[in-house]
């Protein structure tokens, strides 16, 4: 994983855990937090795995060039 991507994940992180802290200290009945939390959580889910699905293909991507890259030099040079 490289540091940027660390970065972002340590950012969505933090805004998760803000976001998650700031709903539990809102003056509202015990219900409609709950419902809210649960609203909030679920679209986050949802983004993490798109999120998630895109990186994965794009790292298979990167995998098929790399081996492609290996091949060409291999033939290249045999």
């Amino acid at each position: 994983m490289t540091s940027r991507t660390k970065v972002i994940l340590g950012i969505v992180g933090a805004a998760a855990a803000g976001a998650a802290i700031a709903l539990l200290l809102a003056p509202e009945k015990g219900a409609d937090l709950r419902t809210r939390i649960s609203k909030k959580t679920g679209g986050w889910a949802d983004q993490l795995t798109d999120v998630l699905a895109n990186a994965k293909g794009e790292l298979k991507n990167m995998a098929k060039k790399g081996s492609n890259v290996a091949s060409d030099t291999a033939n290249r040079y045999s």
